[in-house]
């Protein structure tokens, strides 16, 4: 019965995610902000909603802030990998040569992010005096960084690349924009609904298989949650919004790390980045290298790909998953 529901939670994402990308597109266009800040901000929002449920929820409702970072850090270990399929998926170019520049900014913050709570995780209590109340300043850091950091994107992003917005064609033009988004809202609320059920589901898939205190359980923890994620922007992929695809992930990613913020108010034993296993490092360095990649990949645009079907950085991502996920294993993880 549990595979059931699991089963339906993903044809319910698959579905909806793929109109949820269609509409996004067209909501970039009639408002003029671009894929770049709908896939960052509206769709890395409504992905993310997942690991905003099961973090808070391993914090506070069951008291395992290990399970909380982990679902975290493990999301945003698997969102970058998603930029390796996608450099598959998409023909001949590498996928990050056809993306814009700007995709350096979100991906900049969101290694600082994640830096951010590795030195806070490495440190661990030796430093339990920094929190303002319970909460821990190195979340309150994060957030704060956040914030000023999607503001300045914004404005550069104004200031920088909306005069070439301007000459892409219209796609959508005899589309109502009421209708739109009524329907971007519907699919969106149905992505998010999904998706929070299928943390619940995913939960309970570990609970009754012996997982739930293993890493197999956290990994596919992990994984479910990112199940909008992926959707989303294989979907964006296949409409040939790259931008939108790529923001969704770094999007994504950045919200990750502020979901450590709620999780660390919730949980009232103390600061969350001070209580949980140094194991979590693995992923964090991880994902920090992973992203460096991506910004490579952004700067250096190559025209072709480095073997065939997949470019150099896109083999790496890969090897780098494979390799992480080895090594939480083998440290046990749970």
């Amino acid at each position: 019965m549990v595979w059931l529901k699991f089963l339906s939670c993903v044809a319910i994402i698959i579905f909806s995610g793929t109109k949820l990308a269609r509409y996004g597109d067209a909501v970039a266009e009639k408002t003029g902000l671009g894929r770049v800040w709908v896939g960052l901000m509206f769709l890395g929002a409504i992905t993310s909603m997942p690991e905003l449920v099961t973090g808070i929820s391993s914090a506070a409702l069951v008291g395992l802030p290990d399970l909380a970072l982990g679902t975290l850090l493990g999301s945003c270990f698997f969102n970058l990998s998603i930029i390796a399929l996608l450099d598959i998926l998409h023909p001949r170019a590498p996928v990050l040569s056809k993306a814009s520049s700007l995709h350096m900014l979100p991906a900049g913050l969101g290694i600082v992010l994640i830096a951010i709570a590795a030195g806070s995780i490495f440190v661990g209590g030796r430093f339990s005096g920094l929190v303002l109340g319970w909460v821990g300043i190195p979340s309150i850091i994060i957030l704060i960084l956040y914030v000023v950091g999607v503001r300045q994107i914004f404005h550069f992003e104004r200031k920088h690349l909306l005069p070439s917005t301007q000459v892409i064609p219209l796609r959508y033009e005899g589309v109502a924009t009421g209708k739109l988004y009524l329907k971007f809202t519907l699919a969106a609320l149905a992505v998010i609904g999904a998706g929070m059920w299928l943390s619940f589901v995913g939960d309970e898939i570990a609970e009754t298989t012996g997982w739930g205190a293993s890493f197999v359980g956290s990994l596919f923890l992990a994984i479910t949650t990112s199940m909008p994620e992926l959707v989303v922007t294989v979907a964006a992929l296949r409409l040939g919004a790259v931008d939108m695809a790529v923001a969704d992930i770094l999007g994504a990613n950045m919200l990750d790390m502020v979901v450590i913020t709620w999780a660390d108010l919730f949980y009232a034993q103390g600061p969350i980045l001070a209580m949980v296993s140094q194991s979590h490092l693995i992923t964090a360095i991880m994902s920090v290298v992973m992203s460096l990649l991506v910004i490579v990949g952004l700067r250096f645009r190559q025209k072709g790909k480095t073997f065939i079907v997949i470019s150099w950085y896109g083999l790496l991502i890969i090897g780098l998953y494979i390799f992480g996920v080895y090594s939480l294993f083998v440290s046990g993880i749970g």
